[in-house]
């Protein structure tokens, strides 16, 4: 299923790079219909039903996109997703598209948790460090976790750098018991 979920998203990355659809609007469009999705069992029936005809499922895809105000590239995409009858893979192709789309354009995302908020030139000191560290320009989310102590913990993709004051204590306690 990862496969399949796969080839949608870069078919989609594909259209959205050659259509020159500005790609955050694009992914917070998808994004939108997900969350609708997640939001409502009765649109989930409704998609998921064998019984219910693909035109009645655009016409509810079509009343969506005029809601969220969705481009046509995106509205097609679900439509495809529905007439195929892959729409239950919906929430994983919208993640591979996120991930085929930072690929594409070389962004990685990196999610950021310090002790406390980090200040503004702080955070760009760090992304920075991160730009030069992973070669690609850092799309950074931040949250506070006062259970590190001090310091930071980052993750890039599947990679942590753990700079915080608790992953230090806990290094040195796993030192003292291999000693």
């Amino acid at each position: 299923m990862a496969a399949i979920a796969s080839r949608y998203a870069r078919a989609l990355v594909e259209v959205v790079l050659e259509q020159k659809t500005d790609p955050d609007v694009a992914r917070q469009q998808l994004n939108a219909i997900v969350d609708a999705v997640h939001e409502s069992a009765e649109l989930r029936r409704v998609w998921e039903s064998p019984a219910i005809s693909p035109e009645q499922k655009r016409a509810v895809l079509d009343a969506i996109v005029r809601q969220i105000g969705a481009a046509k590239q995106i509205r097609n995409f679900v439509a495809i997703l529905i007439d195929h009858r892959r729409i239950a893979m919906l929430d994983d192709v919208a993640k591979q598209f996120d991930t085929e789309l930072n690929a594409q354009l070389g962004l990685a995302e990196a999610e950021i948790s310090s002790a406390r908020p980090l200040s503004e030139d702080g955070k760009r000191q760090l992304e920075s460090q991160l730009e030069r560290l992973t070669g690609k320009k850092v799309r950074a989310h931040y949250s506070s976790d006062p259970e590190l102590l001090g310091g930071v913990v980052v993750r890039v993709g599947s990679t942590i750098y753990d700079g915080s004051v608790r992953g230090q204590l806990e290094k040195m306690k796993q030192d003292l018991i291999t000693a």
